[in-house]
């Protein structure tokens, strides 16, 4: 008979971590950081997800955008409040911000300024956007497509 510590051995890939250590795991490797956002493979990871949670029928669109709120706070990104949606179907972009945004000096900066900008456009040129696409469907319910460009 096998000792639970054995099992969790031979679950774990490794002989002597435990179950999260694999960096095999569905999850990715353990070195992906997710809000290096300038990194490809980062970017295609958070278009995925997202794409996930658009990719369902919602009773109200705002619904799904508030999960995609919640989903990218958890890594640090944020966008403004989205607008009112109206008619049957359209489309907008929402800035996206990182950590907050920067604010304060740098080496540039005037002594009688400050430097405010979204945390993202000093790393990649314009910053980064959440685009996002609604429709109505028959059945009453929304569609919500996004995606991060």
């Amino acid at each position: 008979m096998k000792s639970f510590k054995k099992y969790i051995k031979e679950a774990s890939g490794f002989p002597t971590g435990p179950v999260g250590e694999n960096p095999n795991n569905m999850g990715g490797s353990l070195d992906v950081n997710p809000t290096e956002v300038t990194r490809p493979d980062v970017l295609k990871r958070l278009n995925a997800i997202v794409g996930q949670i658009g990719n369902h029928e919602y009773l109200v669109a705002e619904h799904a955008i508030e999960r995609l709120r919640g989903s990218l706070n958890k890594i640090g990104l944020s966008f403004p409040p989205t607008p009112t949606m109206e008619g049957s179907s359209g489309t907008f972009d929402l800035p996206l911000e990182r950590f907050g945004g920067r604010f304060g000096k740098d080496e540039n900066t005037p002594y009688n300024e400050f430097l405010k900008d979204d945390g993202i456009s000093h790393i990649i040129e314009g910053g980064l956007k959440l685009n996002i696409q609604y429709e109505m469907i028959k059945n009453s319910s929304c569609k919500v497509y996004a995606k991060i460009m």
